[in-house]
């Protein structure tokens, strides 16, 4: 994704969450480390508010693992997420890959994104030698309500196919 584009996706993912206050789930703030009350603080969970990178996991029988690990900055709020992220979609080079994924594990343990407090989940890709190349994945990240409004992305070098399913977010990088 071009430097241009991030700006703009940025610009009008902040301007979005400004002007919507809330969204389709209210991502659950749990204030800052100090315990105070994080309400005029941005949410983490935003797509505006966070980096998500993709690298290669140990593989497991059959399956190739990537990561994608999720970091805010300081100066946002924590947030709950749970489940995996829906939508996901797939791109190489800006052209979109036909593969669809599906989620696996279990999808109600909630778990806290923030600052210092970093989150990830799993793309696991059956190894047939068949795969496409990727280099980025959208999605929509879930709260233990329902959806955070907003498509997040990352970028990193990995394969899709057939058969690919996205893990629950967990904590930890």
């Amino acid at each position: 994704m071009g430097k241009s584009r991030k700006l703009v996706v940025t610009i009008a993912a902040t301007v979005l969450a400004g002007a919507a206050g809330v969204g389709v789930a209210q991502a659950s703030t749990t204030g800052h480390a100090s315990g105070t009350a994080a309400a005029s603080a941005p949410s983490s969970c935003r797509p505006a508010n966070h980096i998500a990178k993709i690298a290669q996991d140990a593989s497991s029988a059959g399956h190739s693992h990537y990561r994608v690990t999720l970091t805010a900055a300081p100066g946002y709020s924590s947030c709950k997420l749970a489940g995996s992220p829906s939508g996901v979609q797939f791109y190489n080079n800006g052209s979109r890959d036909g593969v669809t994924a599906k989620s696996y594990g279990t999808q109600t343990t909630a778990v806290t994104f923030g600052p210092g407090h970093p989150v990830h989940f799993d793309i696991q890709v059956p190894s047939t030698g068949k795969g496409a190349k990727a280099d980025e994945a959208r999605f929509t990240l879930m709260a233990p309500g329902g959806e955070i409004p907003g498509q997040s992305f990352a970028e990193g070098s990995f394969h899709v196919d057939a058969g690919t399913q996205i893990g629950p977010v967990q904590a930890g990088a």
